[in-house]
């Protein structure tokens, strides 16, 4: 077996989503499964840490066993053994990271959102194809076990004509006054790119884009529920981002989508993230994990009784066949993204994509302020 390294300058892996999905669960466990095979070839990502804080880089390389670190972004992108910058930074950082990451003609894969605004991300995509550099965005959650499950349904055909499609993303992000730290506080900040309609609208937009042919049209209205809130010195500011949004979308395939996307709401469902999908043979209702579907025969009649339970809406209710053992959402993309690098493999999902994503979440803003209905219109360079 031959082995083909592959030099990856990781910018931002200190932090969370960094460190854990892309470093430790993607890059890592490639490497302990032996690289991603090709024929008589391994791929074998050589991980290059990155970052401002070296006693937090000290820890992380230690922990993971590698010697590659530094705070010398510049010094990592003139190594030609490394061919691929990918970035995790916060929002406000990526686009002049990644501007000089493409100058120097590394292939980029990059966190979403790629950039603040659409048209930024759109400029980075046109000078990455001028320069030669292949790129991506994350886009995790079409990779996820339960949306992989939805995705055959509706190849299949199992619903037939699809009405519309319910989205409740969110969960309780304490103020950090009160309760513990779950999320860094720029955040909540939208000068530095902050903001749940940012932050989510990007995976609404693949989402409707691969299920359910694209979005022409919404209506938002975004909230700043939890004005105030403390940064990680303890130092209580003025929230300036949203908290929540609550739209309505007009997909691709006729049918209406309703999301509720919210740091401030406390769950009672079976997962962070549920979507239905109801249609004219069926319904399903997919989390991150699983699928489960109600066929049209298998629907029961609901009766109308507010002086006892209904046990009838949970009956009918089967899981949605799986097919094989699912793998890591972000280890999966990752893989794709280095036989994409290597092997010119088709890769769709590029900062072109990701500037749709940004546009969804401008355009809902526009939304918002303006109380009305907004067209989607299609987005070129």
């Amino acid at each position: 077996m031959k082995r083909r390294s592959i030099g990856v300058i990781m910018n931002g892996v200190t932090g969370r989503m960094g460190g854990r999905d892309h470093l430790e669960r993607s890059i890592m466990a490639i490497r302990a499964a032996g690289g991603v095979r090709v024929g008589d070839t391994e791929l074998w990502p050589e991980p290059v840490l990155i970052g401002r804080d070296p006693t937090r880089l000290r820890a992380l390389a230690d922990r993971h066993g590698l010697d590659r670190w530094g705070l010398d972004l510049d010094a990592a992108l003139s190594d030609s053994a490394n061919e691929i910058y990918f970035d995790a930074q916060a929002t406000v950082q990526r686009e002049a990271a990644v501007r000089r990451a493409i100058a120097a003609g590394k292939h980029v894969y990059v966190e979403k959102p790629a950039a603040l605004t659409s048209a930024s991300a759109l400029a980075l995509a046109t000078e990455a194809d001028a320069r030669g550099v292949r790129h991506g965005v994350v886009q995790d959650k079409l990779f996820l076990p339960g949306i992989l499950q939805l995705s055959r349904l509706i190849e299949e055909g199992f619903f037939g004509r699809i009405f519309s499609v319910r989205g409740e993303f969110g969960y309780w992000v304490f103020d950090d006054i009160v309760g513990g730290r779950q999320r860094p506080s720029w955040n909540y900040r939208a000068e530095d790119g902050g903001g749940i309609v940012l932050d989510m609208y990007a995976h609404w937009r693949y989402l409707f884009d691969e299920l359910f042919g694209g979005v022409k049209a919404l209506v938002n209205r975004s909230e700043r529920h939890v004005p105030i809130r403390a940064d990680e010195t303890g130092r209580r500011y003025d929230a300036t981002a949203d908290d929540a949004a609550y739209a309505i979308f007009e997909l691709g395939n006729g049918a209406i989508a309703h999301f509720v996307s919210s740091w401030c709401v406390r769950p009672y469902r079976d997962d962070l993230f549920v979507m239905q999908v109801d249609g004219e043979r069926g319904s399903a209702l997919a989390t991150l994990r699983d699928c489960k579907i109600q066929p049209a025969a298998a629907t029961p009649v609901a009766r109308w009784n507010p002086t006892g339970p209904a046990p009838e809406l949970r009956a009918g209710w089967i899981a949605a066949p799986e097919r094989e053992e699912p793998m890591n959402a972000f280890r999966v993309q990752w893989e794709h993204f280095l036989r994409h690098v290597v092997l010119d493999e088709p890769y769709p999902w590029t900062l072109a994509a990701g500037a749709r994503a940004i546009q969804l979440a401008e355009l809902a803003q526009v939304s918002s302020a303006e109380a009305r209905w907004v067209a989607v219109p299609d987005l070129v360079a």
